[in-house]
């Protein structure tokens, strides 16, 4: 029998309210979709960085930041924290064993050498800039290994602010955009081939997808060069997550021996998402999985990783960003002329 008005509105009046994570859940959802349909319309701009520039924008206009702020943020929160950690265990998925140790040993210790070397130079420039918080280890973080995903994982085995997250990977990304643009242009100057442009990209953008975009233009050899090279670091974000608990852990224990901190804070050295990732690697490497399933994980670590930037990207301040604007900004270029020059020395002798 079909209900009466009075009936609908009363039970509509007995639903539970929508509250807790949905709402900043949904909202991830629709900013999601928008970076999808942004990168339908100009397929030069990856999904990953429009779902920042998404977030960031949504934390701003008039009508959206109030629920931003407001009943949207725990669960945009969640999204940044839990939905990046199940992107990163797929992300084990694109990396195989063979492929990468295919590459060579000279190969192999050139992105070592990329990653130190940058790693250790934007961490030198970050501190003496006196930029806040963990803003050096995550922006070192972000250029030396894989960009936002990189920085996700650091912070939450560093226990970083959620402002330092954002502020970290608002730079990364948008530099990382930049490079879409100016790689290509200095493929010919720099007298680079195919697969010389494939490996200097692979070394020195920060994004998988800004990789994709970027080699793309240089032709298939470009492409593969570059995915196979930008892979091997991403190998190197476990032991450097793990490097980090390390150091976090040893803190905490000084700061509990002198009564500043309880030694239940400490994170595990292997964080169990960084677990799960490298038992992603080793399933992969085994084969056993289709190209259907692996292509389907790769859809849905795109979307988990999406969602956790645009979530990261609403909490973006652009005041508080302006105040130390101009240091960050500079603590991206000389990060990024460092990772860029030393990657292209490497490929000049490794190849």
């Amino acid at each position: 029998m079909a209900l009466t008005l009075r009936e609908r509105a009363t039970r509509t009046r007995s639903l539970p309210p929508l509250g807790g994570d949905a709402p900043g859940l949904l909202l991830a959802a629709a900013g999601v979709a928008a970076a999808v349909g942004v990168h339908a319309v100009v397929p030069a701009v990856p999904k990953l960085t429009a779902a920042v520039v998404l977030g960031m924008a949504a934390a701003h206009l008039p009508g959206l930041r109030p629920v931003v702020r407001g009943v949207a943020r725990p669960g945009l929160s969640m999204a940044g924290k839990r939905l990046m950690r199940l992107g990163i265990v797929l992300l084990g998925l694109k990396l195989s064993l063979d492929d990468v140790l295919g590459l060579g040993w000279a190969t192999v210790a050139m992105v070592l050498t990329v990653v130190a070397a940058t790693f250790a130079g934007t961490m030198w420039l970050g501190r003496k800039l006196g930029l806040p918080g963990d803003q050096p280890l995550l922006v070192a973080t972000g250029y030396s290994i894989c960009g936002a995903s990189a920085i996700g994982a650091v912070s939450q085995a560093a226990g970083s602010e959620e402002e330092d997250v954002a502020s970290s990977v608002a730079l990364v990304t948008l530099c990382g955009t930049l490079a879409i643009a100016v790689l290509p242009l200095l493929q010919h100057p720099l007298g680079l081939g195919e697969v010389e442009f494939g490996r200097w990209v692979g070394a020195s953008v920060h994004d998988v997808g800004q990789v994709v975009a970027t080699a793309q233009t240089g032709g298939t050899a470009a492409l593969r060069e570059a995915v196979l090279v930008k892979l091997m670091r991403v190998v190197l974000l476990a032991p450097l997550v793990a490097g980090v608990a390390v150091v976090v852990r040893r803190n905490a224990r000084g700061a509990a021996a002198t009564g500043g901190e309880k030694s239940g804070s400490r994170p595990p050295i292997m964080p169990l998402f960084v677990a799960g990732f490298l038992a992603m690697i080793v399933l992969r490497t085994t084969g056993v999985l289709p190209e259907r399933a692996l292509d389907l994980a790769g859809d849905a670590q795109e979307l988990l990783l999406a969602a956790a930037l645009f979530g990261l990207g609403t909490a973006v301040h652009l005041p508080t960003m302006a105040r130390t604007g101009g240091r960050i900004a500079l603590l991206g270029l000389g990060s990024w002329v460092v990772v860029a020059g030393v990657s292209y020395a490497g490929v000049l002798l490794t190849t």
